[in-house]
């Protein structure tokens, strides 16, 4: 990847002047390939890594695994694009092994992510079964230790 792209990935909170500085470019070569990146459609967007227990939200999130029937012409990606647009879904994987799709939903209670995939993700033609698995709580998101990860030392490694 490239390592203006992993800098960003890592911390997208740095500028563009700390960027040029660790890369070695000038200023206006990092914000016209990070323009350029945007533009490209290479950079999908910026946020921050919430801790949401933390921060007080009470919401429900799962893992759905959807196996679906792929489609003459288009394979899985007509479905899973269809299924991605969904306000519930936040994320959405095509798989390899026993399901299709992964997605991760998020709704604001148990009973809201269940009426979502029985009200609209099962009914869509195509998707044959889904499994579902809800989030308890988080260890670690996007790469960074959540609820105070951290604290403990590391497992010994025994031979």
């Amino acid at each position: 990847m490239d390592p203006l792209l992993q800098l960003l990935a890592i911390n997208s909170k740095r500028t563009a002047a700390e960027l040029a500085a660790i890369l070695g470019l000038s200023l206006k070569e990092v914000q016209a390939r990070i323009e350029q990146a945007e533009q490209d459609g290479l950079i999908l967007g910026y946020h921050a890594v919430v801790d949401r227990q933390r921060a007080g939200q009470r919401g429900v999130t799962a893992l759905v695994e959807v196996k679906i029937t792929p489609e003459r012409e288009g394979g899985f990606d007509r479905l899973a694009r269809r299924i991605a647009k969904f306000d519930q879904v936040r994320e959405c994987y095509l798989m390899s092994g026993g399901y299709d799709l992964a997605i991760v939903v998020e709704g604001k209670d148990l009973l809201d992510v269940a009426n979502f995939i029985a009200e609209k993700l099962s009914t869509i033609g195509g998707v044959l079964s889904t499994a579902t698995h809800f989030q308890l709580k988080a260890y670690k998101q996007n790469g960074f230790l959540a609820a105070g990860g951290g604290d403990e030392e590391r497992l010994p490694i025994s031979p």
